[in-house]
């Protein structure tokens, strides 16, 4: 079923949480992109949204298995049903909630890949090499002093991928030590900026403003020619991962989402409390946040050694 032709129960419910949950528009297309394929394997076991019962999820859920899906995809896409049917509940199109009583697939909770800080360090280096040459075409500066700047800002953030790309042009202009950051479901949030990522976004900006006046004029710090006016996720991961390649990382240890797992993981490790580090991220719910436990472990298994009086250490 293609998502430019969903059930009009499943726009009722996409509209809901656009207009009550602030929904942006990427999590809006993955519940459209989720339900919209719970829907057509229904409809070709002769099922509708308003007659599936438990049993039928379940079913559902073993295609999904079947295909090869990993446990936590399958629950990401339970998850959504659960809430779909939850809003037909409340809008009376359903007397009861068949997904409730489900369990999730399980499976062990993964780490967050990770750079180490000497890493990370010589990704920023490499990614500022030549960016003062005048012989290099203005296009492909341009491209750099962006790169660059994207991966400074990024790691001094923490900002997801979707936060980053869509930061307005007036942060370039700022001089306070803070960017203002409107993240998932409209909540809103401080970072701090460093010193080094307003000094790489002065340079890729005054760059800009000289030599692409058009795009200088976008709300946007990153603009692109593009529907959405800005730099995509996409072009940000592929300039990253080349960037990676040449500091000799591996592309497939690295991804804009690593950067943001580097800056928290690095964050505790130098004994910065989670809390901080949920508010930074965005976290609405500290169990989120805490995948990041396994560093405080770390951390307090060699406090415990070097300090205690009978550790042996």
């Amino acid at each position: 079923m293609s998502i430019a032709r969903l059930p009009p129960q499943i726009e009722a419910f996409l509209e809901m949480i656009a207009a009550e949950r602030g929904a942006s528009k990427n999590t809006q297309d993955a519940y459209a992109r989720d339900l919209a394929d719970y829907a057509t394997v229904l409809a070709d076991a002769g099922k509708s949204l308003e007659n599936v019962t438990t049993g039928d999820i379940r079913a559902y859920l073993s295609v999904l298995a079947k295909r090869g899906l990993k446990p936590a995809s399958s629950a990401r896409k339970l998850s959504s049903i659960r809430q779909f049917h939850r809003f037909l509940v409340t809008d009376r199109r359903r007397d009861d909630n068949p997904a409730l009583i489900i369990e999730a697939p399980r499976s062990g909770r993964g780490l967050p890949k990770i750079l180490s800080v000497a890493e990370v360090d010589h990704l920023l280096n490499v990614s500022k090499e030549g960016l003062d040459d005048g012989a290099r075409p203005a296009a492909e500066r341009l491209r750099a002093l962006r790169t660059a700047c994207l991966i400074e800002l990024l790691y001094a953030t923490g900002l997801r991928v979707s936060e980053l790309v869509a930061v307005p042009a007036h942060a370039a202009q700022t001089k306070d030590p803070f960017l203002h950051v409107r993240g998932k479901g409209g909540r809103e949030r401080l970072v701090p900026l460093s010193a080094a990522a307003r000094e790489s976004i002065a340079a890729y900006r005054a760059f800009l403003d000289k030599t692409c006046i058009n795009l200088s004029l976008s709300p946007w710090l990153f603009p692109a020619d593009g529907a959405s006016g800005h730099l995509t996720r996409q072009a940000f991961a592929r300039d990253l991962k080349a960037c990676a390649a040449a500091a000799g990382i591996a592309p497939s240890r690295i991804s804009p989402h690593v950067l943001r797992h580097a800056f928290a993981s690095h964050l505790l490790q130098n004994g910065a409390d989670l809390r901080i580090v949920q508010e930074l991220l965005g976290h609405a719910d500290i169990s989120t946040t805490q995948i990041y436990t396994h560093v405080l472990d770390e951390r307090m298994k060699a406090m415990v050694r070097d300090l205690h009086p009978l550790s042996g250490g």
